[in-house]
């Protein structure tokens, strides 16, 4: 990012008016976010001016990639059927040394590692596919590879590393050498502002010091990418990546963190004392530590809803045969209505997290560097989110037998569906890799970056009036202009010709909310100003309405990419197109709550009664 291009987004937000940590922590995540006008479908649909020609037709994999996914899908699936009992290593809180050798030989801790290096250098779809089948087995082993692949050093190592570093680590992490990302500290979440952790420059070594939490794969990782302060005079918050080796002197584990799920996750406390980093083992270059951590978790983050997807499978197919086969009042449950509902919405939200993960991952792998932040974002806060309740309806459709462990269920003579071990292991899921309230926020941010860039001048106190009025008088230009389209009924245009013709209507109505979400968050802006910031609640129910328009379109466009697929029966077609439609009645549910409350405007409320605690 160039100096230009830091101060362009310094002064799209004024924060004359915060205090010194408030401005401290908002100036280190604007100047580390992405400098790019984000123009992807899921920044469309926020600003009312959704680009359908960005998912239609929904992207294919090719027939060679996919056949190189199923090869290496198999062997993953029979080292996990020989040497992997999930319930076992949630028992014993280990992951036993054989399995990790064994995932090593086929290459899993290498999946997208280009050759050269070692790895297997599959695509992200067929990344994101070994992600569903781990998240449907073993929520340990899908935390571990996770970690180590999509956060841990391959992918920032892929993005930022020089070839001299990517060829000294990355053959050692595509041949099993376990890797790590530590952020985290006693007092820092999502405010690196307040990053205690430094790194003093000593010639030509750094000196580290500082504690990391909840580093996983720390206790068994052979390398960690630890985010430090390298404060100058000029930026007295700059924090930079280092590539540290476990073995150096001053790494230390402190603690083990045990959980309430993933009993086997390898994270813990880590402490570095005077731990001396060589310059070379800079990453992504001095200052720029926010930048690629933020950066590996915009990609990365859709391994986590890959992995929802997974588990929300697997919990579709134990709900299904259980509703089958159990009968209450003379007939299987699935014949009761109250079940029923439940199962069409499992199967409607599994299709379209599938779907959004599908398309996220072929954007990916079309190009490298593309900016998906947006679209990884809402994948991974609706993914998380939907599989929660996923997990949770499974749990109440089994009743007792799913609050009871598998272990008891095998010792009394009963299939030992491991429902109870799920739903621990899926409770972190929408804390994992940004919270869902921070991912709100986040996507918030980038909903509103268009309307910054248009008007924020005018209500910064920092400028000069001048410079306000100007800006003032071109963003009601703009908005004179803009503001009256969203008023518009028409609907998705010629795109809407791309689809099977019971699948139209819906794209127009996504067109169509998608306006009126846009001038509804206008007129929150304009009411509010900056104060808007502040009213996260509100924000977060446009969050939910542009998130659900996403996820719709995505669920769209996939099933006219199945239902025109030579291979599919008409019967088949009939249920895709059967399932498309309940999906976009519940889309629209939820769709038409989220505006509800927006209108009840209740967190004031909430606010005071909050306070009053």
């Amino acid at each position: 990012m160039n100096s230009d291009t830091l101060e362009e987004t310094k002064t799209l937000i004024d924060t004359s008016r915060m205090n010194a940590g408030q401005k401290a922590a908002l100036e280190m995540a604007e100047a580390a976010r992405d400098a790019r006008r984000n123009t992807g479908l899921a920044a469309g649909i926020f600003f009312g001016e959704p680009d359908f020609g960005k998912l239609l037709p929904f992207p294919k994999q090719s027939i060679e990639d996919r056949d190189q996914g199923d090869a290496f899908l198999h062997r993953l699936e029979a080292v996990l059927d020989q040497h992997a009992d999930p319930d076992e290593i949630d028992a014993s809180g280990e992951i036993p040394d054989v399995l990790l050798g064994e995932l090593a030989k086929i290459g899993a801790f290498g999946i997208k590692i280009p050759t050269k290096y070692g790895g297997l250098g599959l695509s992200q779809t067929n990344y994101s596919r070994a992600a569903m089948l781990l998240g449907s087995r073993c929520g340990n082993l899908a935390a571990l590879l996770s970690a180590h692949q999509s956060i841990g050093a391959p992918q920032p190592l892929i993005l930022f590393g020089t070839e001299e570093q990517k060829m000294k680590y990355l053959p050692r992490c595509a041949g099993g050498e376990i890797s790590a990302f530590a952020l985290t500290e006693n007092d820092v979440g999502s405010d690196p502002a307040r990053m205690k952790t430094q790194a003093v420059l000593d010639g030509d070594e750094y000196v580290l010091n500082g504690e990391k939490l909840w580093c996983t794969n720390g206790t068994k990782a052979g390398m960690i990418v630890v985010m430090a302060k390298t404060p100058t005079p000029e930026k007295p918050h700059a924090t930079t990546a280092f590539i540290v080796e476990t073995s150096w002197p001053g790494v230390e584990i402190m603690h083990r963190c045990r959980f309430m799920g993933l009993k086997a996750l390898y994270n813990g406390v880590i402490r570095f004392e005077n731990v001396r980093v060589p310059v070379a083992n800079v990453l992504g270059g001095t200052g720029r530590g926010l930048k690629v951590a933020l950066t590996t978790l915009n990609t990365g983050r859709i391994t986590l809803p890959a992995a929802c997807t997974g588990l929300s499978k697997r919990c579709l197919d134990i709900s299904t045969r259980w509703a089958k086969s159990r009968e209450q009042w003379g007939q299987p449950i699935v014949r009761h209505a109250a079940i029923a509902d439940k199962l069409s919405r499992m199967a409607a939200d599994t299709f379209a997290m599938e779907s959004v993960v599908r398309y996220v991952s072929a954007l990916v792998d079309k190009d490298k560097h593309a900016d998906v932040r947006l679209e990884a974002a809402i994948g991974k806060m609706w993914g998380s989110e939907k599989s929660w309740r996923i997990m949770d309806d499974t749990m109440q459709i089994r009743g007792g037998r799913g609050f009871e462990t598998a272990q008891s269920l095998k010792a009394r003579g009963e299939a030992p569906e491991p429902v109870e071990r799920l739903f621990r292991d899926s409770r972190i899921n929408t804390i994992f890799e940004g919270s869902s309230e921070i991912m709100r926020l986040f996507i918030a941010r980038e909903a509103l970056e268009p309307h910054l860039r248009i008007g924020a001048d005018a209500v910064n106190s920092t400028l000069p009036w001048r410079k306000r009025v100007k800006a003032a008088l071109r963003a009601a230009r703009f908005y004179a202009g803009w503001y009256p389209l969203k008023w518009l009924p028409f609907g998705a245009g010629d795109k809407r010709d791309a689809l099977h013709p019971s699948l139209q209507f819906d794209l127009d109505a996504i067109a169509r909310l998608s306006r009126k979400l846009a001038r509804d968050l206008f007129l929150a802006m304009a009411l509010n100003g900056p104060n808007l910031e502040k009213r996260q609640v509100v924000l977060g129910h446009f969050v939910d309405i542009g998130a659900e328009l996403f996820v719709w379109s995505c669920a769209l466009a996939r099933v006219e990419s199945m239902v025109t697929d030579a291979s599919t029966s008409g019967s088949e077609i009939d249920r895709l197109v059967r399932l498309a439609g309940f999906f976009g009645k519940v889309s629209r549910e939820r769709i038409a709550g989220s505006f509800a409350k927006l209108r009840a405007g209740i967190d004031n409320e909430s606010w005071k009664v909050a306070q009053e605690l």
